[in-house]
């Protein structure tokens, strides 16, 4: 195939996936949801090197979703959960508890306060009440802003430490879930995601003796829940309506 002949094809594949999609963008642009979920969130970073799931808190979520178009869905949503995490969880290789937490001897709790927004991709039309196929995987990424309250102790590692802590950051969160059209008002959503924070100090650690904790490791948070939406439909006149609303009658 000469040059000239792959850029048509380039074209005309481009021109083709731009007109579905801004087809679909007409068909599901006033399409929008609000719901709310409930969960448990995680907290990954010193204290908890990997994700325990042991340390799942309860968590809440209320969030607004807006189409865009058919696989494009733009959400703001507010988060809260709480967190927890403990030196005396950290395995290591013989079964007892690592040899730093072991000697650390930490724990922190606390909660964390969430207000996010983010971009949805959907692989399939679930909406379409035609279609046989009434749910879609979906995945996620977006930025958010949070509020980390959180008190930790140390027993003896880090001279009997006890410090609290409001610390303010920005993360990334991303992430996969499961729609679920159940009627064409409501819908059930599944969701499993990480949020990147952009700190090390929603344990209170990330200024203390570089010898005890790892100073160049952000903190991470989780969310994994289950959602329930309601679904605002906006139908659109057709032009020939507007043009003579006697037709209505």
């Amino acid at each position: 195939m000469t040059h000239s002949n792959l850029f048509k094809t380039l074209l005309v594949c481009l021109v083709q996936a731009g007109s579905v999609f801004f087809i679909s963008t007409a068909a599901a642009q006033n399409t929008s949801e609000l719901g709310i979920g409930i969960g448990g969130m995680v907290y990954k970073g010193e204290l908890a090197p990997a994700y325990q799931f042991r340390n799942n808190r309860p968590a809440a979520t209320v969030f607004y979703r807006k189409d865009i178009s058919a696989p494009i869905t733009l959400r703001g949503n507010f988060l809260w959960g709480l967190v927890r995490a403990d030196d005396a969880n950290v395995g290591g290789v013989n079964g007892n508890t690592a040899p730093l937490p072991a000697y650390r001897q930490a724990n922190t709790k606390g909660n964390i306060l969430e207000a996010g927004a983010a971009v949805e991709y959907n692989f399939f039309d679930y909406r379409n009440r035609k279609e046989k196929v009434h749910f879609t995987p979906y995945v996620f990424v977006g930025v958010a802003g949070f509020l980390a309250r959180t008190r930790t102790i140390s027993n003896a590692g880090l001279d009997q430490l006890e410090k609290s802590g409001n610390t303010v950051g920005l993360a990334i969160p991303a992430g996969i879930g499961l729609k679920l059209a159940l009627t064409p008002r409501w819908n059930l959503g599944l969701e499993a995601g990480a949020r990147k924070a952009f700190t090390d100090e929603i344990d209170n650690l990330g200024t203390q003796n570089a010898v005890l904790v790892n100073t160049h490791d952000q903190d991470w948070y989780f969310y994994n829940g289950v959602s329930i939406s309601y679904t605002f439909y906006k139908i659109n006149c057709p032009d020939s309506y507007k043009a003579n609303p006697k037709l209505l009658r």
